[in-house]
């Protein structure tokens, strides 16, 4: 896998290169042809934490990660352990989904050893909602009242269904559906 490297406010040593570059190498028994694939990481702190970011895109999927911790290889090991997890855990349904198509970053002949069970995600509960048309403070309101990471409503301001969520950060974000 090729690498993209960069530190935002931060020096990239050649030892942390090292590091990034060993354990992203277990990445690619995943993968047909790893030397196609180009990863993009940026490493970057916030207050005492050290965050690292990991994007790998794919002509059909992107697979991305995000680890912080104090400790600049803790976060490195977190990340890695996160994009095997993501692989392992969709790897029947990318093969199921792309089973007739050429899909040829993706070694579907890989099997996982015997000890490692795949775990199927699946949908366990639905919901309808009446969405009644409010502004976005009072939907920031609900959001905090429900306690959930998440809300649709009706935005009134933007005319169109939108969803309200948390960001780690504990800001909000919202996406707008027109």
């Amino acid at each position: 896998m090729k690498l993209n490297i960069r530190g935002n406010k931060v020096e990239i040593t050649d030892a942390m290169k090292k590091h990034i570059e060993n354990k992203l190498a277990k990445l690619d028994k995943y993968f047909e042809n790893p030397d196609d694939i180009r990863a993009s990481i940026v490493v970057r702190i916030k207050d005492l934490q050290q965050i690292v970011e990991v994007t790998v895109p794919t002509s059909k999927y992107t697979l991305r990660a995000e680890e912080s911790h104090e400790d600049f290889y803790a976060a490195i090991d977190l990340m890695v352990d996160k994009l095997e997890r993501q692989i392992r855990k969709n790897k029947t349904r990318l093969n199921d989904k792309y089973r007739n198509v050429d899909v040829a970053e993706f070694n579907f002949n890989y099997e996982l050893e015997k000890n490692e069970e795949e775990a199927i995600s699946k949908i366990v509960k639905r919901k309808n909602i009446n969405m009644k048309p409010m502004d976005e403070e009072e939907a920031m309101l609900q959001i905090e009242l429900l306690n959930h990471d998440f809300f649709v409503f009706k935005n009134v301001d933007e005319e169109c269904v939108s969803v309200l969520y948390k960001r780690k950060d504990g800001n909000f974000g919202i996406i707008n559906v027109k």
